[in-house]
């Protein structure tokens, strides 16, 4: 059963709106205008977040996040990035967006613990995959038995690492889970004393030679604690997973929820959100399809974390969370082969965010002109939800021709 949002707006009113900023983006040259916001799932009992989304074959949008109960409705002081019950789930839009199914479908409850950030890939065959990780609660006077080193986030609550599950069925049915390999240089243990399968937040890529690409993080220091950044690849639509080579790494600098993208060129460039760079947003390139990455650089702009959608003219809609004041949303319009990171215009999509809690953006074409951006928000310090913005992103033939 689907239910609409924001249709009391009238339509008139919506088509004088979009006029208007196509007016105006014309006359400014600017690379996109925003149509108008939506809220596609939201519950004052659940708090909601960490969302991606991908487009079927006929059309259908399926919206994943993670959902986990609100422990301020329960009487806690504030809401937590881990949870016992944080599941998996999905929504879905028969109408570009326009209207979601209201209870959202179960993707995976993870057996020993509580799930994050579901990240959606569809194949090229229409095969759904889906990233995500783990923590499992422990007593606190048994994590003293556990084998070290390992992550604790909280007092009691352990690093499970990463896993994936498939669809064949367009999202209907899951299979899984799929333990990635675990990365050489991290030093931790899962709570059953086995090395930590590979994870991370971020998009991964179908490349055009049919290898899927993920870029993962690993604790590879204990002093300082932080992680690098490396890349797997998988030739059988993401049954297994293989190393191929370290992405970015700094002795001091922590990398990680890293989106990757391929260029028409064939260039692989990953998108990483970093810690202790004043949250400045990096990308690393490899010229070489992933054997080598040239040195990590800052593209000169705050924004944690990033996702890259390559647009119908081969432009690529650079999106990413903004935690700092005002909090929101912002883009950035690329050219084909994302060289111009350092001067492409920044585009505000959102400045009304009640905290820093806000962010994880993820796009997906709607058409030759929209696109859809999702992302978890929050106003006033409110329910956390599942939300997104409309956006008319106009057309380059400049930006698709560029070499």
């Amino acid at each position: 059963m689907y239910h609409a949002f924001g249709r009391k707006r009238g339509l008139l009113a919506l088509i004088a709106f979009a006029a208007i900023s196509a007016a105006s983006a014309a006359a400014s040259g600017a690379a996109a205008t925003k149509v108008r916001d939506l809220v596609l799932y939201q519950d004052e009992t659940f708090y909601s977040a960490f969302p991606s989304v991908v487009r079927r074959p006929d059309g259908e949008l399926i919206v994943a996040f993670r959902r986990a109960p609100s422990r301020r409705v329960l009487g806690e002081k504030s809401e937590g990035h881990v949870d016992p019950n944080s599941y998996l789930v999905m929504v879905r839009s028969p109408d570009n967006g326009e209207t979601w199914t209201r209870e959202p479908e179960l993707i995976y409850a993870h057996a020993f613990g509580g799930s994050q950030d579901p990240c959606l890939l569809q194949l090229r065959d229409g095969t759904l995959l889906c990233a995500s990780y783990g923590w499992q609660f422990i007593h606190p006077d048994a994590v003293a038995k556990l084998k070290q080193p390992y992550l604790q986030n909280k007092p009691g609550v352990i690093f499970l690492g990463g896993y994936l599950v498939r669809s064949t069925d367009g999202g209907a049915s899951w299979r899984g889970p799929i333990y990635p390999p675990h990365i050489p240089v991290d030093v931790n243990h899962d709570p059953y004393g086995r090395p930590v399968p590979a994870y991370n937040r971020g998009a991964l890529f179908e490349a055009k030679d049919g290898r899927i690409l993920w870029v993962v993080a690993a604790n590879d220091s204990l002093a300082p604690r932080k992680t690098s950044t490396h890349l797997l690849t998988s030739t059988d639509k993401g049954t297994s997973w293989h190393y191929a080579a370290p992405v970015a790494v700094d002795p001091k600098i922590t990398f990680n929820e890293t989106s990757v993208y391929e260029t028409p060129r064939g260039d692989i460039v990953a998108f990483l959100r970093t810690a202790g760079l004043d949250d400045q947003a990096c990308i690393a390139r490899s010229p070489d399809g992933g054997k080598t990455f040239q040195p990590w650089q800052s593209m000169g702009f705050q924004g944690h974390p990033l996702h890259a959608l390559r647009l119908p003219d081969n432009r690529v809609l650079l999106t990413y969370g903004y935690r700092h004041a005002p909090f929101g949303i912002r883009a950035r319009i690329l050219n084909s082969e994302c060289t111009d990171f350092a001067t492409a215009t920044e585009i505000v999509l959102r400045d009304d965010g009640g905290t820093s809690d806000i962010g994880y953006p993820w796009a997906v074409v709607l058409d030759e002109r929209r696109v859809l951006v999702v992302y978890y928000f929050n106003l006033k310090n409110g329910t956390r939800h599942i939300a997104g913005t409309m956006i008319d992103v106009g057309a380059s033939k400049a930006a698709a021709n560029h070499k």
